[in-house]
């Protein structure tokens, strides 16, 4: 389970784990939470008071200080994981949907033509539609593109990196994404 840190501006920074998570909490970084509290850690017991400290962590948190992340200067990295949840396992050739272990990475200017390995020119494609194409455009492949690529936004590229994220956390990302998302739809 991950806790989705941001900055006390509210923009995404990490997927932190729940110790790192108490960590802020017990360095006094926190300096809002939203969403569910999601765990609770017991510490040591103070030698004065006899009380237990007790640090209950939310599945969201802003922290203080700068942020680590521009979102103006982002450039999301590119996994074949987030281009298949990007294009919702769906090939750009055929229109067919499949599982990730059936699809590729398909470059739509190929490398061997000077293509690079870049969001903007590859889609996701099925094995035979991307052995069909070939080291070829689509145009000369005579394969229309069914959907454009795009560069995902900060918000989707956090939907898009964790697997596991939980309904609140969803909620909060969902309401940033832009409206033509892929993601929406």
């Amino acid at each position: 389970m991950k806790v989705l840190k941001l900055s006390a501006q509210g923009l995404p920074q990490a997927w932190i784990s729940l110790e790192q998570a108490v960590l802020h909490y017990a360095a006094g970084e926190v300096r809002w939470e939203s969403g569910g509290e999601i765990a609770v850690f017991h510490g040591g017991h103070n030698a004065l008071t006899g009380r237990q400290s007790v640090i209950a962590v939310n599945s969201i948190i802003g922290t203080r200080g700068v942020p680590v992340i521009n979102p103006f200067e982002l450039q999301p990295g590119l996994t074949n994981g987030k281009l298949f949840v990007r294009d919702r396992q769906v090939c750009a050739y055929c229109g067919g949907h499949f599982p990730e272990e059936l699809l590729t990475r398909e470059h739509i200017v190929p490398c061997a033509k000077g293509g690079r390995d870049h969001w903007m020119n590859v889609v996701t494609a099925c094995r035979p539609c991307n052995h069909r194409k070939g080291p070829r455009t689509p145009e000369q492949a005579h394969m229309p593109l069914l959907y454009a690529p795009y560069v995902p936004s900060l918000w989707e590229d956090f939907i898009l990196r964790n697997r596991r994220i939980l309904a609140d956390q969803m909620q909060f990302l969902m309401a940033h994404v832009p409206k033509s998302s892929r993601l929406l739809h």
